[in-house]
């Protein structure tokens, strides 16, 4: 009988697919200038740690306006930081970097521990004891919230209490509450980490996506003007922007009535 002898190996890598034109021939690789503006766009999104360090001198400082303009250059970069992402294709330009990492690093930093200092710095938390328990809790909830993979769900919403402090603490300076009505609603966001409640996600969210982006440059708007009227707000405009919030938080419990109608829906299927 004939000996079986295998085929010589070829030292060469395979070919992939993935990355493959017509026929064999490899696809062109990205251009210089879409892998720049890939960088560019994770050095924007960086740029918010840089804002942290700002907004925490500035609330150590006491300059609360200074603090509450460095937290809405935060809150805008983040909330276009992931467009720019998604147009510069970040994920194919530059795989191994982890954009997604970042973001999260420079979220916590920006909505978590800086509007925490703020609040301690302008005596809107008890000193002693009591006052670093409630400074721990968000800092420890959001520390949870931000390592959940499902914290972003598939169709585009926050599951659990999104980390909002910067707007806690924004609202706490524009509205000067007393400790404790911070202290209540430090403990009931922080208790919401946990709760499985979908929240609007307002640049990713396709149900009314117009609606959403058009009332959140709104309040953006409302932001602006707040602080630039603190330390006397004009009645008005602070209402304009909690129909912001009520409109976010209806939003987001219908987001919630859906999925799990879709849930029921896909049980009985089954």
């Amino acid at each position: 009988m004939r000996e079986n002898v295998a085929p010589p190996v070829d030292p060469r890598p395979p070919a992939t697919t993935a990355h493959q034109g017509h026929g064999d021939r490899p696809a062109r690789p990205h251009s210089l200038g879409l892998r720049l503006a890939g960088a560019a766009v994770h050095a924007y999104t960086a740029l918010g740690s840089v804002l942290a360090l700002l907004f925490v001198l500035a609330a150590l400082e006491g300059e609360v306006e200074a603090a509450l303009w460095v937290g809405l250059a935060a809150l805008f970069i983040d909330g276009t930081d992931g467009m720019l992402a998604r147009r510069a294709r970040v994920k194919e330009t530059i795989p191994w970097f982890d954009g997604a990492l970042l973001d999260n690093i420079v979220d916590y930093l920006t909505y978590v521990f800086a509007p925490i200092v703020l609040l301690w710095t302008t005596g809107a938390l008890p000193h002693g004891p009591w006052g670093w328990v409630l400074a721990a809790l968000p800092l420890l909830a959001s520390s949870y919230q931000f390592c959940r993979v499902d914290a972003k769900t598939d169709d585009h919403t926050f599951l659990g209490f999104p980390s909002y402090w910067n707007v806690v603490a924004f609202y706490a300076v524009v509205l000067d509450l007393s400790q404790p009505a911070v202290a209540i609603t430090l403990v009931v966001c922080s208790v919401l980490v946990f709760v499985p409640v979908r929240y609007l996600y307002p640049s990713r969210t396709e149900a009314l996506w117009q609606l959403s982006m058009l009332l959140t440059a709104v309040w953006f708007v409302c932001y602006a003007v707040l602080v630039v009227q603190l330390p006397d707000p004009n009645p008005f405009v602070v209402v304009l922007s909690f129909a912001y919030v009520v409109y976010y938080l209806a939003f987001s419990g219908w987001l919630t009535a859906r999925a799990a109608h879709r849930r029921r829906r896909a049980a009985r299927a089954a």
